[in-house]
């Protein structure tokens, strides 16, 4: 077994991440295996090292230990790219100039009837998607959207399912069937590569997840939906497809699920308060 915490170092760990850090880091010990950390900082804008730096802090503070290097996906951003040529060269990606609003007004427009939300947001009601796969060289100056209905086609008639140890939202667990509909309707065209990022969550994720050789992916309920775009990656890519165990989230007393914005519940405050590793595995039901 080889699990793995990937947090962005974008403000302090909460009672989330400590919860999700301690399950994967247990089940992998608990099984003889090994227990890894990436650092999720594609997102330049907002990364900081004095983030990353708290995260090695709180994580050692909690007793867990993981083996190295650590990876950091913002030094990965040739085997993004190396994944997005495949796709392009394949005619299943088109570039986008479509703004959020854009993506909202037309969601909105009449004809579309009530707007469609998916695992990325409001589904994309394909306003740039071409006739045609585009050709020549892969545009550096749009964000890159996957042509799901192309996807789909390209993959062939074999079904797609991931393993569930753990359980969705509404209890799912066992083999979780992916369906041609459930992709073209409830989650469209995503965006594998933002302008200003040269990749995404959804494409990254998955590449490191085989760059690790993670074998069972922890992570909350919330993520359950967006599994099927990352076995569909996964399809395309030809990259293995781990287990999957998604776990319930830390909520705070009205029910809303913790952010990073909290700092009433960062890792770091308990620990200035002087709490141990153990009150907090208690607080979290660990």
């Amino acid at each position: 077994m080889r699990t793995r915490f990937a947090p962005s170092p974008t403000g302090p760990l909460h009672l989330g991440h400590a919860y999700a850090a301690i399950l994967a880091h247990d089940m992998a010990r608990a099984a003889g295996g090994e227990f890894l950390l990436r650092i999720e900082d594609i997102d330049r804008a907002r990364a900081r090292p004095e983030w990353e730096a708290l995260i090695y802090e709180d994580l050692a503070w909690l007793g867990l230990s993981w083996e190295p290097p650590v990876m950091r996906q913002s030094a990965r951003l040739p085997a993004y790219r190396a994944a997005l040529d495949s796709l392009w060269a394949r005619g299943l990606l088109y570039p986008c100039a479509c703004r959020r609003r854009d993506i909202e007004e037309a969601a909105r427009a009449p004809q579309e009837g009530a707007p469609q939300h998916g695992p990325d947001g409001l589904v994309y009601p394909g306003t740039c998607r071409p006739a045609a796969a585009p050709s020549g060289p892969l545009p550096a100056d749009r964000a890159l959207r996957l042509d799901m209905a192309r996807a789909w086609a390209s993959i062939g008639p074999a079904p797609m399912h991931f393993i569930e140890t753990g359980a969705g939202p509404a209890g799912e667990t066992g083999q979780i069937a992916i369906r041609r509909e459930q992709a073209l309707s409830g989650i469209g065209d995503i965006v594998l590569a933002r302008r200003d990022m040269g990749t995404s969550y959804h494409l990254s994720v998955v590449i490191d997840d085989a760059a690790q050789g993670i074998t069972h992916v922890t992570r909350g309920a919330d993520l359950f939906e967006a599994t099927a775009i990352h076995v569909l990656l996964q399809r395309l890519l030809g990259l293995p497809t781990p287990l999957y165990h998604h776990h319930r989230l830390i909520r705070d007393e009205h029910g809303r699920r913790l952010a990073k914005r909290d700092d009433a519940r960062a890792i770091r405050k308990y620990r200035e308060d002087g709490l141990s590793p153990a009150e907090i595995r208690a607080m979290i039901g660990l």
